[in-house]
């Protein structure tokens, strides 16, 4: 082989790995790698944030209308107890004994009755000794039912179910009317009262679902919708309360926590997408769709009309359609019609960072 021809060979050989080179210089800059994602079709709110706090769906505070000695108590601190259960029992020896004697008395005057309508019967008797027996007879049973209801009150009962607190009280001890002896609420459903400035009332309905978090509970969220919205304003504040009803089957909720509020106000289903894949220029946005063909990945610039921001997502009014797929990393070097090289789609379990990492 001549030298010429050596030479051309040896040229040819040097210049094929450095061409490649250059080819895929070139194809990277030409096919940028990015990341894409699709846009999905959510439930949306405006939310409209406040701090409430909690209350029983119904509570009360027992006493006792009369000075008497506990002689029984029927119940432990904090259990459930059910609507007429007889949770506090007072001395009422004296009570019952004036009611025995007075049930004996109605027994007396009853059959002094029934003699006198039958001596009537035949003639025997007048009609004024008969409705003179009947008028006692009456009398005595009223005596009865006023003792019945006087014994009422030596027996304290719940008037609802709910859960008991703690006992203020020991069997033995002497009460007076009006001394607080235990607290009873219901709370299987705890209402939530919160305020709101004027300016949103209109944007408020019962009904209206609602979330709720306490720092009791970080992780969990408490659902519930409005019940009842206030009649009036308050002049000084410009707000007006609402009252919102929580399920607490589970009983973890207490009257008195602090609640933070978040009520989902213009509920909509609406297609969401990364802040990130939104690429503003001047005051219309854009996002780049990942176009895939023929094994051929193509970007196309669209303008799109967005909504509202919130957590690192945008709404979008306009302009794009659920699962449609766009660029979320790697915008920045996007260009409308390019070639790109799509290395992964991000989703509910993998990441971007992760997406990275795999492709090193």
């Amino acid at each position: 082989m001549s030298l010429p021809v050596r030479r051309r060979l040896l040229l040819r050989l040097t210049l094929v790995p450095f061409a490649l080179l250059l080819a895929q210089v070139a194809f990277a800059q030409s096919a940028p790698s990015v990341i894409g994602t699709r846009a999905e079709m959510t439930t949306w709110s405006d939310p409209l944030e406040a701090l409430g706090t909690l209350s029983a769906d119904e509570s009360v505070t027992l006493s006792t209308t009369v000075t008497e000695i506990v002689s029984e108590i029927n119940f432990q601190d904090g259990e459930q107890v059910d609507e007429g259960q007889l949770l506090i029992r007072l001395e009422d020896a004296e009570e019952q004994a004036q009611l025995r004697a007075s049930q004996s008395l109605r027994e007396e005057r009853r059959n002094a009755s029934n003699r006198a309508t039958q001596l009537q019967d035949r003639n025997l008797a007048a009609r004024a000794d008969v409705e003179d027996s009947q008028s006692r007879l009456r009398q005595a049973e009223a005596d009865i039912q006023a003792i019945e209801a006087q014994l009422a009150n030596y027996q304290i009962e719940a008037p609802f179910s709910g859960r008991v607190g703690f006992r203020n009280i020991s069997v033995g001890a002497l009460v007076t009317p009006g001394m607080d002896l235990v607290t009873l609420d219901k709370l299987d459903v705890m209402k939530l009262d919160f305020s709101v400035p004027e300016v949103f009332l209109g944007r408020l309905a019962p009904g209206l679902i609602l979330n709720a978090t306490t720092a009791a509970f970080p992780d969990d969220i408490f659902s519930g919708e409005i019940a009842t919205i206030g009649t009036r304003v308050d002049p000084v504040t410009r707000s007006i309360d609402v009252r919102a009803e929580l399920d607490n089957s589970d009983g973890r909720l207490r009257p008195g926590m602090l609640m933070e509020v978040i009520v989902q106000q213009h509920v909509r289903d609406t297609i969401v997408i990364p802040e990130a894949a939104i690429e503003p220029s001047g005051d219309r946005h854009f996002v780049m769709l990942i176009e895939q063909s023929g094994g051929t990945t193509r970007l196309a610039r669209r303008e799109v009309a967005i909504g509202e921001r919130r957590n690192g997502e945008v709404e979008i009014l306009e302009g794009l359609s659920a699962d449609e797929l766009i660029v979320v990393h790697g915008l920045q070097l996007a260009r409308d019609g390019q070639e790109a090289r799509l290395i992964g789609i991000v989703d509910d379990e993998t990441g971007i960072r992760a997406l990275l990492e795999a492709d090193r």
